[in-house]
């Protein structure tokens, strides 16, 4: 009997189909990334956090609540930053630092403008996520997001074998949404009631994906993406004449 006293019987679950009913065996999947790791792309540099020396410029990187607006902390001050990260990489998270790696947008190179992680690692099932990405406001909609995403994605896959790579976000976060979606990932589903926000609500999460089978053909529109945003923003490439 549902909520207005009307008996609804249940209806029936129609199994969902094998999509890889022929699944090889997947090789082991390598963590964790060793510590010297660099991430070059085209427009920005990824190296893993050094919580001594990145997160002052990194906390005044992302010193404005509209980049913290989806995330479920907001750190006070970069000794708090410090302190969440140094947690979060107890827990087995890796993050990432974004850095430019040409000027753009008025910064110069080498300036600090995010950060992003690999989290919630499973590496016996070869899967992780991407997430805990924060960017300056200033850098939103432009090459960053999609060049260090492709470092990223492209360092799970072809460097730690990952066969799958998820990315969530607040079901209030369209403009995350849409960031996502345009890097090939696949909406898997809506979960409710997921997680706590900072302000002590409950989000539903929305749960996207990229397989490995679907890694090269994603792979080859994000370095469109980047190229045209490259050319369209007259970026010089260091070394270039």
């Amino acid at each position: 009997m549902d909520s207005t006293g009307t008996d609804r019987a249940p209806r029936e679950f129609v199994p969902v189909a094998d999509a890889r009913p022929r699944d090889d065996v997947w090789p082991a999947m390598v963590w964790p990334p060793p510590a010297d790791a660099v991430l070059v792309g085209r427009v920005v540099e990824l190296a893993p956090i050094d919580l001594e020396g990145d997160t002052e410029a990194l906390f005044e990187a992302l010193d404005d609540d509209e980049a913290w607006k989806h995330i479920p902390f907001r750190p006070s001050d970069a000794v708090t930053l410090a302190r969440l990260l140094g947690g979060r990489v107890g827990a087995g998270t890796f993050p990432w630092v974004v850095r430019l790696r040409v000027p753009y947008r008025g910064l110069g190179a080498g300036a600090v403008v995010g950060m992003s992680s690999f989290l919630d690692v499973s590496v016996g099932d070869a899967r992780l996520e991407i997430g805990a990405t924060v960017y300056r406001p200033s850098v939103w909609g432009t090459a960053v997001n999609p060049d260090a995403k492709l470092l990223l994605l492209g360092y799970a896959f072809d460097e730690l074998h990952a066969g799958r790579v998820q990315l969530k976000t607040d079901v209030r976060n369209t403009r995350s949404q849409r960031a996502i979606a345009r890097l090939g990932a696949r909406y898997e589903g809506t979960l409710g009631r997921y997680q706590r926000r900072a302000d002590g609500t409950v989000r539903d999460t929305v749960l996207f994906s990229i397989l490995a089978e679907d890694w090269p053909r994603d792979r080859e529109e994000l370095r469109r993406r980047v190229d045209e945003a490259v050319i369209e923003a007259r970026i010089e490439q260091p070394g270039s004449t």
